[in-house]
């Protein structure tokens, strides 16, 4: 039974286990790592933005997993493949760096390591991203402006693991409309509000050592209305909340459990045609894939992170909370199956 959560409370209990697992439309947890059973090392904060208008992608990242701390930046163009990418790191950051608390309210976060500054202001009308660093002795100067609806809803899950004191708490934005720039040494490249939309994926956590999930996303325009879907499974006790939800005009519309009609990774059948089904009837999607952005991180598969991020024209029937069918007519979105050991 999902566990929709409509009041602020904390999210741990003294154990450093999820008080109270559920799924909220706004970001109504209380994040008290203060609490002295919460194991520091092993914690995982980021908040992650990924940019896209179809052919473009920018990948914007902040981390601190105690073990260090991170800022990266990767441009994709997913029509050529071309890619370039930076980052800093800083080691052993348990007792710094920490990320803001709430992402879905107003916050603001900066990092600053050598020649690399990352920062993100957030208000309640919009997402602020700036980027400088360097790759390859060439400039990246980044900035983008995600605006917010009024009421502008996204889905929070809190769900515990077997294993105590380990948690999942993460909050999805969708349907940022988006414009901005990447400078690039001479080269200049423009993102338009016409096509582009960001997605937040904002995270904290203690993990397992080793996982596996899927996750599917994309916003798009239907009706002149901003419509996305945001679609996780596979990670941590989800029988009180799933992070599966679809997006419509700035009003969150809770859906089941969603899962895949074939595993892609069986046959290394990766851009064959994806076929997403709701266990509630209410999500039918197919994607053909036309790029799959791939990386392994993971040598000898001890340590790190692997990754099918496959994007690709997605065509279907979802259902509102009112009984609304919207039809999806070849709109662009991804999905990625990670396998990821820290």
């Amino acid at each position: 039974m999902q566990n929709e959560i409509t009041k602020r409370q904390k999210l741990l209990d003294e154990q450093g286990n999820v008080a109270n697992a559920g799924w909220c439309r706004r970001n109504l947890y209380d994040y008290n790592i203060e609490n002295r059973s919460v194991n520091i090392m092993r914690l995982k904060e980021w908040d992650f933005y990924q940019i896209c208008n179809g052919e473009m992608m920018v990948q914007i990242n902040i981390f601190n997993i105690s073990l260090a701390t991170c800022a990266t930046f990767g441009f994709v163009d997913l029509k050529t493949g071309r890619k370039f990418d930076t980052m800093a790191l800083e080691l052993i950051t348990p007792h710094k760096n920490r990320l803001n608390r709430n992402g879905d309210g107003e916050n603001h976060f900066s990092y600053n390591r050598g020649k690399t500054t990352a920062e993100f202001d957030v208000t309640e009308t919009c997402h602020h991203i700036k980027f400088i660093g360097v790759c390859k002795g060439k400039k990246i100067d980044a900035e983008f402006f995600c605006s917010r609806l009024p009421h502008h809803e996204s889905i929070t899950i809190a769900v515990p693991f077997k294993k105590t004191g380990h948690f999942f708490y993460t909050n999805k934005i969708n349907c940022l409309n988006t414009y901005g720039t990447v400078k690039y040494g001479d080269e200049i490249f423009e993102f338009s509000k016409e096509n582009t939309f960001t997605v937040l994926d904002w995270g904290r956590g203690i993990w397992p050592y080793s996982n596996m999930w899927y996750w599917a996303n994309g916003s798009t325009f239907i009706h002149d209305k901003p419509f996305g879907f945001e679609l996780t499974w596979g990670f941590g006790n989800t029988e009180k909340a799933t992070e599966t939800a679809l997006f419509y005009d700035g009003i969150c519309h809770k859906i089941g459990d969603v899962h895949l009609e074939k595993d892609p990774e069986i046959g290394e059948k990766w851009m064959e045609n994806w076929h997403f089904i709701s266990d509630d009837g209410r999500l039918d999607l197919t994607m053909t894939p036309f790029y799959d952005n791939v990386s392994n991180m993971m040598p000898l598969n001890v340590f790190g992170m692997k990754t099918h991020q496959v994007h690709g024209l997605w065509n279907g029937v979802v259902v509102l909370d009112d009984g609304t069918k919207l039809e999806i007519k070849d709109m662009y979105a991804f999905c990625e199956k990670v396998y990821n050991r820290w």
